[in-house]
């Protein structure tokens, strides 16, 4: 090839690079706040977004959105709109991002890590900040990565430091969290974490103790008495049976207190104590005497089964229990219904074992066919001759075919388990009703 052909082919090969047009930047706003402490000298949204467009109006940038959010970026995935923004980006919406600095987009390196592989797609064009302009370039995307791991380590450092002084704050006496009712936070910033009895509702939280440890009070006795006397928070808000219940069991006001709650840490604090460790123990003895245990689960057989007739609300338990004579425990469960259609509905509750009856008295009236049990017996019936067979060693003609449907029901319904018993009745072809304790099904 001839000098001259070698430069016409480079030539032809110059002019097709400079005819390629550069991509077309579609640049997003985003402009976020921070609700940690540490953001509070930040710039706020509003000036985010002011100096961002006067940087996009001087450059001749496109903005095509601008998208708000006041979020912490510590957790991972944890910020809806950022999440929306790199979803966009992703379907080409966007290819560039103005910010007002590297950390408004990530403080963690599961969202850096996010923004690099969209740089590395080259779905991310751009990333633009007041002072710095980051490509798909290895030096700018490295010196993306130190800045957001620097502000990952400041976070870090940052959390250390806090914990550290909330430790020290426990040290010299101080519980650095709200003041529990009864006492009020000082307001003076040299007296940070102190408290002060409440001169309005010290005596009556007193009482409160009092009447439970040394009258032996029931928690909504004292709840009642509460209630009946006006008492407020200072706040202005009442005090619940689960708040009071709290209260009472909250060590804080006879003088020790733990931090954090849960770690085993136990301090003494310098604020004055209301009562004393004895009645705060009394107290306890009280409460467990009072204390009926709840059982673990909260599945019930006939929720969402039955409709109220009525209403035509669902159908809820409840769960009751009394305390024996003898030590021992009653548990009693309730259906009503849950007055979502009408909470003025006047169809009244019904015990699980009238309700067992009623569902008993409902299956002598229907068809076999309505019941839809048939395949399921049949299954048990052939389950329990091959058991028969296999290991008590009955004879074939001893086989057991002669059983009842409507038996078979009843007994699932009253000895069941919550499945056996769910299956049963989501079998029925109809939908049951429950009016005045009656059950029906529905035409």
């Amino acid at each position: 090839m001839t000098q001259t052909a070698i430069q016409a082919s480079f030539g032809g090969i110059r002019r097709q690079v400079v005819k390629q047009e550069p991509v077309r930047v579609k640049y997003c706003l985003y402009a976020r706040k921070s609700m940690e402490a540490e953001d509070a000298q930040a710039l706020s949204i509003d000036s985010q977004v002011r100096e961002m467009t006067a940087v996009a109006t001087r450059e001749n940038l496109e903005i095509v959105e601008i998208k708000r959010e006041s979020h912490s970026s510590k957790e991972v995935g944890q910020r809806p709109i950022y999440n929306q923004l790199l979803d966009d980006i992703r379907c080409s919406k966007f290819n560039g991002i103005l910010t007002w600095a590297p950390d408004r987009l990530s403080r963690n390196a599961g969202d850096l890590g996010a923004v690099v592989d969209l740089l590395d797609q080259k779905k991310l064009v751009e990333i633009r900040t007041y002072t710095q302009t980051f490509t798909n370039n290895p030096n700018e995307k490295f010196m993306l990565m130190i800045l957001g791991s620097q502000a990952k380590f400041e976070n870090d450092q940052k959390i250390i430091n806090i914990k550290r002084g909330l430790r020290a704050r426990c040290e010299m006496g101080y519980r650095p969290c709200t003041a529990p009712t009864g006492y009020l936070n000082e307001k003076d910033r040299d007296k940070k974490c102190q408290v002060r009895l409440d001169p309005k509702r010290a005596t009556t939280v007193r009482q409160m103790f009092e009447k439970i440890g040394n009258d032996g009070w029931s928690g909504r006795q004292t709840y009642r008495w509460l209630m009946k006397i006006g008492f407020k928070t200072h706040t202005g808000k009442r005090l619940s049976l689960a708040n009071i219940y709290i209260c009472l069991r909250n060590p804080f006001y006879y003088g020790e207190f733990e931090y954090p709650k849960g770690s085993g840490d136990w301090y003494r604090g310098l604020h004055e104590a209301l009562i004393s460790k004895e009645l705060f123990e009394k107290v306890q003895c009280n409460l467990q005497d009072q204390y009926i245990p709840k059982t673990e689960s909260k599945e019930f057989a006939f929720t969402r089964l039955i409709k109220c007739g009525c209403c035509g609300s669902g159908i809820t338990a409840d769960e009751k229990f009394k305390k024996l004579k003898d030590g021992g425990v009653n548990r009693h469960v309730y259906y009503r219904c849950t007055r979502a259609r009408d909470v003025a509905c006047s169809n009244p509750a019904i015990n699980e074992t009238l309700l067992i009856e009623e569902l008993s008295k409902l299956l002598d009236t229907l068809d076999l066919d309505e019941i839809g049990m048939r395949e399921k017996i049949e299954e048990e019936i052939a389950r329990y001759n091959k058991f028969r067979m296999g290991v008590l060693g009955a004879k074939k003609k001893d086989r057991a075919t002669a059983i009842d449907i409507r038996t078979y029901a009843k007994y699932l319904l009253k000895d069941g388990t919550i499945t056996e018993k769910r299956e049963l009745l989501s079998c029925l072809k109809s939908q049951l009703v429950l009016n005045d304790r009656t059950i029906t099904l529905s035409a």
